[in-house]
C-alpha cells in the first residue's frame, strides 16, 4: 500500500466535538461483565466519568468509522495481490502485475486519504496492521524497495505518524477504544465485519475494561489545539 503519509497534512478536515448527545445514555460507574454465547458477545455498557467524555468518545467513534473501510479495502486488495502472485511464475510478469496493482491501490486511496486528519491517519495505520497482519511499513516494503519504505516512514514521522505502528488493544488505550467501536459497529451492522489477522481475544480485552472509557488524551489534544487557535487570534 504505497501511499505517502505526508498527504495526511493536506486539505485536512477541522476536528470538532459533537454537540447532540440525546441518543446516548450516560451510565454511572459500576461493575458489568461480557458474556459470550454462540460466538455472540454481550458487550458491557459504557461507563463515562462525565457527559463531556461522551462527546470525545463520539468524536473518536467518527474517526474509526472513517478509517476502517480503507483498512478493510487494503486487506482485500493485498490478499488478492498475494493470491494472484502465487499463480504467476515469471518474475517479470510478477513485477508488472505488482506495479499495476500499486497504481490501482494509489488511485483508490490517495484522494480520500489526503483529506484525513492526523488522528484518522494514525487510526488507519493501526487498522492496516489489524486487518492485514502486517504493519503499513512491512506492507509497503513487500511491494517497494526497502529504501522507499524507509522514506515513507521518515515522512510519516514528520507528522508524528509511524508506519511501523502496531495494533495492541489488550495494552494500548487508543487501540482498545478502536476495538470497542468496531465490535459495537459490527453488532449493530453499522460497519461490515472483517476478521482481524492478529491473534487477540477481543472478548477478554473488552471485558477487562468493564466498559470504562478513557478519553483523557483527547481532552489534552483538544486543549492544545484551542491554545494554538487562540494564539493565532
Amino acid at each position: 500500500m504505497s501511499i505517502s503519509i505526508c498527504s495526511f497534512a493536506q486539505k485536512r478536515e477541522v476536528d470538532s466535538l459533537p454537540k447532540n448527545l440525546e441518543d446516548y445514555i450516560f451510565v454511572k460507574p459500576g461493575d458489568s461483565v461480557v458474556i459470550q454465547l454462540n460466538e455472540i458477545a454481550l458487550l458491557p455498557k459504557h461507563k463515562f466519568t462525565s457527559r463531556e467524555d461522551i462527546r470525545y468518545y463520539l468524536w473518536f467513534k467518527k474517526k474509526v468509522y472513517k478509517a476502517y473501510p480503507f483498512a478493510k479495502l487494503a486487506s482485500q486488495r493485498l490478499d488478492s495481490l498475494n493470491n494472484r502472485l502465487e499463480k504467476i511464475k515469471s518474475k517479470s510478469k510478477r513485477k508488472k502485475y505488482t506495479r499495476l496493482v500499486q497504481k490501482y491501490i494509489e488511485g483508490e486511496f490517495t484522494d480520500q486519504i489526503k483529506k484525513m486528519t492526523t488522528t484518522e491517519g494514525r487510526i488507519l495505520i493501526k487498522l492496516i496492521h489489524r486487518q492485514t497482519g502486517k504493519t503499513a511499513f512491512n506492507n509497503i516494503k513487500g511491494l517497494r524497495s526497502g529504501w522507499k519504505a524507509f522514506w515513507y516512514n521518515t515522512t510519516a514521522n514528520v507528522f508524528k505518524l509511524s508506519l511501523k505502528t502496531e495494533y495492541h488493544p489488550e495494552s494500548n488505550n487508543e487501540d482498545y477504544l478502536i476495538e470497542d467501536v468496531l465490535q459495537r459497529a459490527f453488532q449493530e451492522d453499522k460497519l461490515e465485519a472483517q476478521k482481524t489477522k492478529l491473534n487477540f481475544d477481543y472478548v477478554k480485552v473488552i471485558a477487562s475494561r468493564k466498559g470504562k472509557i478513557d478519553v483523557e488524551e483527547y481532552k489534552k489534544m483538544f486543549s492544545k489545539m484551542l491554545k494554538k487557535v487562540n494564539k493565532k487570534k
